[in-house]
């Protein structure tokens, strides 16, 4: 296997990602030459961060489904819809695919991702070496698919405005609202900040060599 950025003295900046010599060991930081960000082999304090933003948003996750995301008045009647409500009422209307795609994306979507996040956490803790580049690819694919999770927040938007430009009712966005936008956020500063080559640290160690010697860079998408 390639040798990494870190057994040959590199490090990627977090960002500008300009590929630099590290400072020695024994030197408490560095800087980026070309933006003058710190440098860092690994993200610090990144599993305690990542946890924090985790359980946060794991508790976020209950009023976020429960509570009202928004809030529909006529003239004749009132009536609240949380995001599975409103899932429920797109499907007896027919409009299957719509309701599909809300589901997905504003109830499993953030679901599998604090399911995800955690079995990286859990793994890295653990020291486990169960499939690394799986996992590495797992850690990716959470970023990927984090700027979907707002989906349902653009639904809203988009009938607030709607509703209120042709003067049918008002639409006036419920406490849900704040919930889930929150786990949307927390769950994407959960996924930045734990550093995926944690994964191939174990590995390093277990093979008797220094941190980040023989995992290639390509596996976790971060180099350093």
């Amino acid at each position: 296997m390639s040798a990494s950025a870190s057994s040959l003295g590199l490090v990627s900046c977090s960002a500008c990602t300009l590929v630099s010599k590290a400072a020695p060991r024994d030197h408490s930081s560095s800087n980026c030459p070309r933006c003058g960000a710190h440098l860092h082999r690994r993200k610090p304090n990144s599993i305690a961060r990542t946890w924090a933003f985790l359980v946060t948003a794991a508790l976020l996750y209950v009023p976020a489904n429960l509570l009202p995301i928004m809030r529909t008045t006529t003239l004749f009647d009132a009536q609240e819809d949380t995001i599975m409500s409103g899932v429920v009422f797109l499907w007896m209307d027919g409009s299957w695919p719509i309701a599909g795609i809300v589901f997905i994306a504003s109830i499993v979507v953030p679901m599998l991702k604090l399911i995800a996040l955690s079995l990286l956490l859990i793994s890295v803790q653990r020291r486990s070496l169960w499939r690394p580049l799986q996992r590495a690819r797992l850690y990716r694919l959470v970023e990927f698919v984090g700027r979907w999770s707002m989906l349902d927040i653009y639904v809203v938007t988009l009938l607030v405005g709607l509703v209120q430009i042709q003067s049918l009712a008002l639409i006036v966005a419920g406490p849900g609202v704040v919930a889930f936008g929150a786990v949307v956020v927390l769950t994407m500063l959960a996924s930045m900040s734990f550093d995926p080559r944690l994964i191939w640290d174990t590995i390093n160690e277990t093979a008797g060599e220094p941190l980040g010697a023989r995992h290639p860079a390509k596996s976790t998408g971060v180099i350093g």
